[in-house]
């Protein structure tokens, strides 16, 4: 299934699957893909979706939308395509395409155990090389409000949780664990009663994050 993901200084902020024929893209708390930015216009942007091809079409934003570096006004997009709108850029991964984002490497190191001496009577014990550890899947747990109760399988490298133009704050996979950063909107989102800012903060098992007023628990088996 093809997809959006979007990101801003490098900093994946949230992906957007592509399961409509009409996908709109805007600062409007409406859109299908909000970016809520003075640079981005109300109704920005909109992608078709016909089989196989995907088309973006510039609704005449304020500030126009960019594909490869380019002003368009209506344009197929192409796997890997790079899309513009304002300070934000946005990434076609188009279908039929490996999810890397989703994968994760695990590198098992090879370690050299030099044969014992011909002439030693007794071949020393050597320990066993332990194994590297693998690390465990996660959720997110909703503890408060309506949702109170459901639990996020967090399976992407990035999963971003809270409301748009709200309060966003987004969970990222890496190989030594999770973290968690806030993205975009107000709120003062925390994590165990402390400030989440745009730094990237560890999570461990048990933690509580509030955001935008409902309270989720971090779970890792």
């Amino acid at each position: 299934m093809p997809k959006m993901i979007v990101s801003i200084d490098e900093v994946v902020i949230k992906e957007v699957q592509l399961t409509k024929e009409r996908t709109t893209l805007g600062r409007r708390p409406y859109n299908d893909i909000v970016i809520d930015n003075l640079a981005v216009s109300g109704e920005h942007a909109v992608i078709h979706m016909s089989g196989p091809e995907v088309v973006l079409e510039d609704l005449n934003s304020t500030n126009g939308t960019y594909v490869n570096g380019k002003a368009i006004k209506k344009q197929a997009l192409q796997n890997g395509d790079g899309i513009e709108v304002g300070k934000y850029k946005i990434k076609f991964v188009g279908d039929n395409v490996a999810d890397h984002f989703d994968q994760t490497m695990v590198v098992r190191p090879h370690s050299y155990v030099a044969p014992a001496p011909a002439a030693s009577p007794v071949a020393a014990s050597r320990p066993a090389v332990a194994e590297p550890v693998v690390m465990t899947a996660a959720t997110i747990k909703v503890l408060s409000g309506a949702a109170a109760g459901r639990e996020v399988q967090l399976t992407k490298v990035v999963t971003t949780i809270g409301k748009p133009a709200v309060a966003v704050a987004a969970i990222t996979k890496r190989q030594q664990g999770y973290v968690v950063h806030h993205v975009e909107g107000g709120g003062n989102p925390t994590l165990n009663g402390n400030v989440i800012t745009s730094d990237p903060l560890p999570l461990r098992n048990g933690d509580v994050i509030e955001l935008a007023g409902t309270q989720m628990q971090f779970v890792q088996a």
